[in-house]
């Protein structure tokens, strides 16, 4: 839900080649929202949605930008969740169990082996509702009714 402010108006593909060619992100405090995203989680947070936000950085600082961003940027009150140290993101989504997980396929580092779902426990698999987004697409494209957002993948 966030990239580089040099990547807005690029296409996801177009960024995952950027990233693929080793032009990895480095100033995190300087991150924008992708699109409408605040704007998508306002339209759910309405409908009574408890949001978590699962952030990829890990250092301390790194994660201090991305929290300063979503406050910068008003995105709607929730969780925010990173990982800790021997922390896998299953590890969090088995914790929490969201009724439904929306993330991103991570075709610029790692595909599959990096996702969530994938790896999570048959029993937290059986709970959770899984959505996949290209990378760096944001969240525009889901639906605004948390119901038909809950039947999107089927």
């Amino acid at each position: 839900m966030l990239i580089e402010p040099t990547w807005v108006g690029l296409s996801s593909s177009e960024i995952v080649t950027i990233v693929k060619a080793g032009r990895k992100p480095r100033y995190f405090y300087k991150f924008v929202p992708v699109g409408n995203a605040v704007r998508k989680l306002e339209i759910w947070k309405q409908q009574d949605c408890e949001i978590f936000y699962l952030s990829s950085r890990t250092l301390p600082n790194e994660v201090d930008d991305i929290r300063n961003v979503l406050v910068k940027y008003r995105f709607p009150a929730g969780t925010f969740l990173y990982r800790k140290y021997g922390e896998a993101y299953k590890d969090i989504a088995e914790r929490i169990i969201p009724d439904i997980l929306i993330e991103d396929d991570y075709a610029s580092d790692g595909g599959v082996a990096d996702m969530t779902y994938p790896h999570l426990n048959p029993e937290a698999k059986k709970k959770i509702i899984s959505i996949i987004i290209p990378e760096f697409s944001g969240i525009d494209q889901l639906p605004d009714n948390i119901i038909d957002l809950a039947n999107y993948s089927k």
